[in-house]
């Protein structure tokens, strides 16, 4: 739920966790809660996901640390699945999650009967963009929706207006958009048969397209400025980083950022980022500007072009045309363990070389810079290089350095 302070109320920061590694991630760096999927039932059959022990283990660690945990299982179950939901959503209870995410109604009901406890979520599944659908679904139980993506600002301010205080809105602040109202889409399931209602998209809007007429086959015209085809569909990304202010006035109660597909480093650089720019806020909602590196941080991440989608009406900056969209500007080098003697004790991910300059990012704390001029092995022999993953090194810092930070290098 929002804080209350300063006649302000501070949106939880509700982050994805594709498994056991990005939930710790997202926990540690400073998530208010996080949403995560079991084996089953869940939108993102991509992610890692979680079985039985993970969740459990999960769970535990995001409560000791004051984080709540929602479980999505809000995919279209067919008939087949629904004699395994009841025992999957006791099973959700039994771990201890706080709430179950839900887009079809048959599930819903299941959820108020087996996982009584659970607060009930609305996915966005569910294509939720008028007052009055937001409070059907709270007469039904709901506790909390999930806005459809297409809705406005000021769309979601006469929601909250003409909805009850008891019913918690959630909306999307960052990630990937959808070409299709709500991601309810059926290109991936009738070209290869993968079903996006299902959790199984392939994306297809973020494949290249050409116009070919049918009694010239194999003669393809060009539709863009170049000989590579179109990328007609692939919608940019969303970072509403800058406007939280705006969030917050339009009553939002849960900024919710999208990719539990994504990288343990995405994970890590959004919730970090995000956490800063709603601590800003909280500290200074009069005058408040966000704080410059907080961009800096979400442009150090693999992301499209940025736009604010459809909170400001129609969007202006909504594909990206030439290309799947893609800026990878940053790699992590090496990934902290601990501070012993004055050194920075990291595990090695990528190869890097002596007189790298790191870019740290640290739990809690705006980034920083660590010199790589000198290092050595775990044994304490000064190297050259560290061309293995997993390998252990030693590098001189001046002050203790938390335990998970990430030591990352631009790409050249």
């Amino acid at each position: 739920m929002s804080i209350l302070t300063n006649e302000i109320n501070i949106p939880e920061l509700l982050c994805p966790a594709g498994d056991l590694t990005r939930l710790i991630a997202a926990v540690d760096y400073g998530a208010d809660a996080v949403y995560l999927a079991g084996e089953e039932f869940g939108m993102r059959t991509a992610a890692s996901n979680f079985g039985e022990q993970d969740l459990i283990k999960g769970i535990e660690y995001a409560h000791k640390n004051g984080v709540k945990v929602h479980i999505a299982c809000n995919t279209i179950p067919h008939n087949e699945e629904m004699a395994r939901l009841p025992a999957f959503l006791q099973s959700i209870e039994a771990a201890g999650a706080d709430a179950i995410i839900a887009s079809d109604i048959g599930t819903m009901g299941l959820v108020k009967k087996y996982a009584p406890s659970c607060e009930l979520h609305i996915s966005v599944q569910s294509g939720i963009v008028n007052y009055e659908t937001a409070r059907a679904f709270h007469n039904m139980g709901a506790d909390r929706v999930v806005l459809a993506r297409e809705l406005s600002l000021d769309e979601i301010a006469e929601i909250r207006a003409k909805t009850p205080m008891s019913l918690k809105l959630e909306a999307f602040a960052h990630g990937a958009m959808c070409v299709s109202f709500s991601a309810r889409c059926l290109l991936s399931s009738y070209m290869i048969g993968r079903d996006a209602n299902r959790g199984d998209c392939a994306q297809p809007c973020r494949w290249s397209y050409s116009l070919m007429e049918e009694k010239r086959p194999g003669q393809f015209f060009d539709i863009t400025q170049t000989d590579k085809g179109t990328y007609i569909l692939n919608a940019n990304d969303m970072c509403m980083a800058p406007h939280l202010d705006k969030m917050v006035k339009a009553g939002i109660d849960s900024i919710k950022i999208e990719g539990r597909a994504k990288s343990h480093y995405y994970v890590a650089v959004t919730t970090n980022a995000y956490r800063g720019a709603l601590d800003s806020l909280k500290s200074n909602p009069e005058n408040w500007e966000l704080p410059s590196w907080v961009n800096e941080e979400l442009d150090k991440i693999s992301h499209r072009t940025y736009s604010t989608g459809f909170y400001f009406g129609t969007p202006q900056n909504a594909q990206t045309y030439e290309n799947a969209g893609y800026i990878r500007d940053y790699s992590v080098a090496a990934i902290v363990d601990g501070y012993e003697d004055g050194f920075i004790i990291a595990t090695v991910k990528n190869k890097f070389l002596k007189g790298q300059i790191f870019d740290c990012l640290e739990p809690g704390n705006a980034p920083f810079m660590v010199s790589g001029e000198t290092f050595f092995d775990e044994n304490g022999i000064l190297i050259e290089s560290a061309p293995h993953p997993m390998m252990k090194v030693k590098i001189p810092f001046d002050r203790p350095i938390k335990k998970g930070a990430l030591l990352r290098m631009k790409a050249d």
